[in-house]
This record gives structure tokens, sequence and C-alpha cells, in this order.
């Protein structure tokens, strides 16, 4: 009887490891680099931005930053940008996501730098889009210690 529970068991569980070798790959298909591309935004409307292709690269642009705006509307300076030079200039229009390129594999684009404005700082990024959905992951190190915001497509 152990034996024959096992046999179906094994059985099952190739089944179960065939099928979800062949449905996987199909489920987290995209439609490649270029969903990426538009406008973009959280839920609570705090960050708003355009991604764009750049080259053969993938970029992202302010539209707005509830953080980098100030009370009357205008936008910020760039006062902690660490090179002085650019601490004068306003964060309306920045690329602040820049470099990201396409990892078939994976399925998202990767490689990206993201400045953090309001900090000065700069941080590792990669971007994942399922559909009208894309996570923006930021993180220095190993994206495990990471954090990502979610953004729902706005325009295109």
């Amino acid at each position: 009887m152990f034996k024959t529970l096992r046999a179906t068991l094994l059985t099952a569980a190739v089944v179960v490891e065939t099928g979800l070798s062949l449905v996987g790959p199909a489920c987290a298909q995209s439609s490649g680099p270029d969903a990426a591309l538009g406008i973009w935004e959280t839920a609570n409307g705090d960050i708003r931005f355009e991604m764009f292709a750049d080259d053969d690269r993938y970029a992202g642009r302010i539209i707005y930053g509830a953080l980098m705006v100030e009370p009357d509307g205008t936008f910020k300076r760039d006062v902690k940008n660490p090179d002085p030079a650019l601490r004068g200039r306003s964060l309306e229009g920045i690329v602040f996501l820049t470099g990201l390129t396409w990892d078939p594999e994976d399925q998202r684009l990767e490689d990206g730098s993201l400045y953090l404005a309001p900090r000065g700082e700069t941080a590792s990024a990669r971007v994942t889009v399922e559909g009208e959905t894309m996570e923006l992951r930021a993180y220095r190190g190993t994206p495990m210690l990471g954090r990502t915001l979610e953004f729902r497509r706005v325009g295109r």
C-alpha cells in the first residue's frame, strides 16, 4: 500500500511540476520593455512620471512629486544634489530614473539608477510591468533590502 501511495504521490508531483514549468513562463510573459512606456502614477497621486526610451535604455522623467513642490505650486530646487553646480536647477522634469535595460530572462527592466532628489542620493532600480501596473524597486546593494513602489498607468 505504501509503495502504491508513494508512486501515486511521485506521479502527481511530476505532473504538477511539468504543468508549472509549462504554464509558469507563459504567465510571466510581458509585452517586452516597451510595456513600461507611458505615464505612471501612485495610487494616492503623490508621484507622477513618464517612462521613455533613451537610445537602447529606458528612463523616467518627473511630471509631479508631492515632496518636490513648494506650497505655491512651483517646483523646488535640487538643493541636496551632491554636484554643487546642479543645486540651483528646478526639479521640474528632471530625469530621475536612468540606465534601465531589458532582461529577457527575468522579463523586467534592470540595472537602472534612481535619483532620490529630496535626499540627494542615488539607489539601484529595476522595473516590472504586469498589465497596467508597474513595480519600481529601489535598493542599495541587494534588491532584498529595498523598497517597492507600485504605480498605475494613467496615459500612454
